[in-house]
């Protein structure tokens, strides 16, 4: 008998046989793509306001100061006279947030 109410009706809606797939959608929407847009978009945002004496960790744990600023690069002192040419990409965001002191700013 249960069985019986739980099957649709021949020719009954297809909407009740791609429900469960679209709350799978939706729910992978809410919990994975739209945070990580969110964070890309940070990101992004902190990496354009960063400028020449701002402290920045890169991805690879390298900490430095920032002494030029090109379209797609920075030009970091890691001390000592030695300069390294990053990627923009490469700088971690929150480790640089919290090197120059703006994680209490969140």
């Amino acid at each position: 008998m249960i069985t019986t109410l739980l099957q649709a009706a021949p020719g009954g809606s297809n909407l009740m046989s791609f429900l469960p797939m679209i709350l799978i959608i939706v729910v992978f929407y809410f919990f994975m793509i739209r945070p990580q847009m969110k964070k890309q978009k940070d990101h992004k945002k902190y990496i354009e306001e960063l400028g020449v004496n701002s402290k920045v960790v890169t991805t690879a744990g390298i900490h430095g100061r920032i002494v030029e600023v090109s379209e797609t690069t920075f030009l970091v002192d890691v001390g000592s006279g030695v300069k390294m040419r990053f990627d923009k990409t490469a700088i971690a965001l929150d480790a640089s947030k919290a090197a120059n002191g703006d994680a209490a700013k969140k």
